[in-house]
């Protein structure tokens, strides 16, 4: 039996995931563009919000005419007109006179700030009377205080957001060049595999793996494309793979990467042209039986059949490998929701020289947040389920204990 061959530590599969080229870019409309990549720079062509405007309802004035204005000594200024929303005043403010303002509004000439109105008073048609003093530029935005024109307003490999967008459709764009979204071809082997609609006989299980890397791509902006369930055949895997490969940017096979007398998943890879193994095999646990390739341009993944070890491997390593295919400028634990630090419930023992992640639920208690480390067997999605996240035993101990600072890694 073969064993493992160029087994690779983790901090060096995620170089090797960061040697793989973002995708190629296009044009999407901003309606489409919310979790895409920026494969340019968006550089503002004009100043926002392009003029200077009022924060707040109340009187644009000359601040100078309201100095040393208070309850007692308001300041007396000759009401000379009002700016209507959507308009461009007419009015120029002049010494001692004030205008009218809404929030929103365009600042008039000779004004600089805006007193509000909850610190006016109307004593008659004409005469306003002021409480409180301004300064210059008091309750204003100016007409480039969001962007200036010329200014670069998102990068390059930046993850467009909801705000992002509203940004980008403030400078008047109503589209956007993003990188391609990566096509993720999954495929699930062994006999003993059989759908999730179908009802296992004694010795076999649902196919559980392809769902669980489907959410995961789509949760990231990957597209997911179902290649079915294959045999341990040869031929069938093979032509599998190349037809997946021929459709998909990356390949994900679950199944058949460890070093078992039916695990043909690299003897079929090595047929294909131009083929490159990258790893085979990664110091943690679960999910040592990895293996990452490349075919041509295209990333080729085997994961683990066991659906723990597997959707772990996924959420390390598989998440920054998509993000490195959609372009995102990010580090490898960026993709994750976040990362906490909580005090360990029990100790944790690892065997020195490898990774292992653990997965572990969150309690509050006495206002500290607890880890509970879940123990289960990599072939269970049970543990998973109950987790709210993962704990890194660093290969250089071995083990955590009771009451010890821990970083969790939230799903």
């Amino acid at each position: 039996m073969k064993g493992f061959f160029n087994v690779k530590k983790p901090w060096e599969v995620f170089d090797i995931i960061d040697g793989f080229a973002p995708l190629g870019e296009e044009e999407v409309l901003l309606e489409s563009a919310l979790g895409r990549v920026l494969s340019r720079d968006v550089v503002s062509l004009q100043d926002l919000p392009g003029f200077t405007r009022s924060t707040m309802d109340g009187y644009a004035v000359r601040a100078k005419d309201t100095f040393g204005a208070t309850e007692s000594m308001p300041a007396l200024l000759e009401l000379v007109g009002e700016v209507y929303m959507g308009d461009a005043p007419d009015i120029t403010v002049k010494k001692g006179e004030a205008v009218k303002i809404h929030t929103g509004g365009m600042l008039p000439d000779g004004a600089d700030s805006v007193v509000m109105l909850e610190y006016c008073n109307m004593l008659d048609e004409t005469t306003l009377e002021v409480q409180r003093s301004v300064a210059p530029l008091d309750n204003v935005i100016l007409a480039d205080d969001d962007y200036k024109k010329g200014q670069c307003i998102l990068k390059k490999g930046h993850r467009l957001r909801p705000q992002d967008l509203g940004a980008l459709a403030g400078i008047g764009l109503v589209s956007v060049t993003v990188h391609k979204r990566p096509m993720v071809a999954i495929i699930s082997t062994g006999n003993e595999v059989v759908p999730a609609d179908q009802t296992p006989l004694p010795g076999q299980v649902r196919d559980m793996n392809r769902y669980n890397f489907s959410a995961l791509c789509e949760s990231c902006g990957a597209v997911p494309l179902h290649m079915g369930i294959c045999r341990d055949n040869f031929d069938a895997l093979q032509n599998m793979v190349t037809d997946a490969l021929d459709r998909a940017d990356t390949v994900w096979i679950s199944g058949g990467s460890s070093v078992g007398t039916r695990d043909i998943t690299l003897e079929v890879l090595e047929t294909l042209p131009d083929f490159r193994l990258l790893v085979h095999g990664i110091s943690i646990s679960p999910g040592k039986p990895t293996i990452v390739a490349r075919a041509g341009t295209k990333p080729i993944v085997g994961l683990p059949g066991h659906v723990s070890s597997a959707m772990i491997v996924a959420y390390i390593f598989m998440l920054p490998l998509l993000c490195r295919l959609s372009g995102e400028n990010r580090d490898p634990f960026a993709r994750f929701k976040g990362r906490v630090d909580a005090v360990l419930e029990r100790n944790i023992e690892s065997a020195s020289g490898r990774e292992e992640y653990v997965r572990v639920k969150l309690i509050q208690r006495d206002g500290k947040l607890i880890a509970d480390p879940i123990f289960g067997k990599s072939g269970l999605i049970s543990p998973l389920v109950d987790a709210d996240g993962l704990v890194c035993v660093d290969m250089n101990t071995e083990g955590l204990y009771e009451g010890q600072q821990v970083k969790v890694i939230l799903f």
